[in-house]
């Protein structure tokens, strides 16, 4: 199968990397960096070099293969995709963007293929172990999903480093997070309702709502849903005040005579401060809540998710555990277990037991493991 991946940062390698592997993938990455695809190339990885900020370019680019994976930065992220699906591509995605992805479901249909959407650790595994704890309860009360990625080593002044291009973590914390009370989807601000969780083996982090439920809104009935961030205590107030303060405003402003974007200019100032870089190592943490009723027993499935830097491949943890879960995707969809045509959210693949199985077992072989336990609820 001729797999083209767009995009090749700390994610797309990882994901490229993990896929060249293995015999039955032939792995070719774009990315308009010539450092992100020299690494490539000295792995035996075919690239190209190209800028992906317009559809007609991307159907060009995809035209010769039969499966796309989609990493590039959320703000292209609706375009790249429905430009793919255009070109009756099938698609495996994690790019994360605002506009509402079932825009997009009629297309793909249309054309005949598959649209995997949200196919990271967040939204991604999260969800397909929303599905899985769904279709387990006979009838579900709360979801709630607590996750983060984090530098082991906490340093000032953010006391936060991304893998992912610093605009898209803006993103996080400008856009409303939605939420559901009492069967109504309400909005929140981004940012809002911290609260400190613990995690036996790291101490306390802080939570605060973000807009991580997404398809879960529409396509699982639970009336209490609610997912949170997950950071080092300070962050989230340092974060705040730069907001607040305009810094992460996309309205251009003119300085000496020209315009720009406060936001890419924030980016631009701090992405120092920001960016994990080689050899730096990071963790990722999550813990999803699902409680409901089963067999007349109220009871909460909790499954949890520990994953740290790998020393001996170097690949970070956001890296593996959202490039991984993305990879294991493509590899269900290339032994057929995936036959479904229009748009699939994460939450789907976990309903069903034979794809979730398969995409659990695969990410376990690579030492990501999710522990999960039961217990009565009040």
């Amino acid at each position: 199968m001729k797999v083209i991946i767009l995009g090749a940062g700390l994610v797309g390698k990882a994901m490229a990397l993990d896929l060249e592997s293995e015999r039955e993938f032939e792995v070719t990455s774009v990315d308009f960096n010539d450092e992100h695809l020299k690494e490539l190339s000295l792995s035996g990885i075919k690239t190209i070099k190209k800028d992906l900020s317009t559809p007609e370019i991307i159907k060009e680019t995809v035209a010769n293969y039969d499966l796309v994976i989609n990493a590039l930065p959320g703000f292209l992220g609706f375009q790249s995709l429905k430009a793919c699906l255009e070109a009756g591509k099938n698609v495996v995605d994690i790019a994360f963007f605002p506009e509402d992805p079932f825009k997009l479901d009629s297309l793909a249909k249309k054309q005949g293929v598959m649209a995997a959407i949200d196919c990271g650790v967040a939204p991604g595994l999260s969800h397909m172990l929303a599905g899985r704890g769904y279709s387990q309860l006979d009838r579900t009360r709360y979801l709630y999903i607590y996750v983060g990625g984090l530098p082991v080593v906490r340093q000032w002044p953010f006391e936060y480093k991304a893998v992912f291009s610093p605009v898209d973590v803006f993103e996080e914390y400008i856009r409303p997070a939605r939420l559901k009370e009492n069967g109504q989807i309400v909005s929140q601000p981004a940012l809002s309702a911290p609260e400190l969780v613990d995690f036996p083996d790291l101490g306390t982090l802080e939570a605060f709502n973000t807009d991580g439920l997404r398809t879960l809104l529409q396509t699982l009935d639970i009336p209490e849903m609610k997912e949170k961030t997950l950071r080092y205590p300070g962050h989230r107030e340092k974060m705040l005040m730069l907001r607040e303060a305009g810094f992460f405003s996309s309205s251009p402003v003119e300085i000496s005579g020209q315009k720009i974007r406060p936001v890419d200019f924030t980016a631009r100032v701090i992405f120092s401060k920001l960016k994990l870089n080689p050899g730096e190592e990071d963790l990722t943490i999550m813990r999803v809540m699902v409680g409901g009723e089963k067999s007349r027993n109220k009871i909460r499935l909790i499954y949890e998710l520990s994953d740290r830097f790998d020393r001996q491949t170097g690949i970070h943890s956001m890296a593996r555990t959202t490039g991984y879960t993305a990879t294991q995707v493509a590899r269900a969809f290339a032994s057929g277990l995936i036959k479904r045509k229009g748009l699939i959210p994460p939450e789907f693949l976990g309903t069903d037991s034979k794809t979730f199985d398969f995409i659990l077992n695969g990410l376990k072989s690579k030492g990501i493991t999710i522990k999960e336990k039961v217990e009565l609820d009040s």
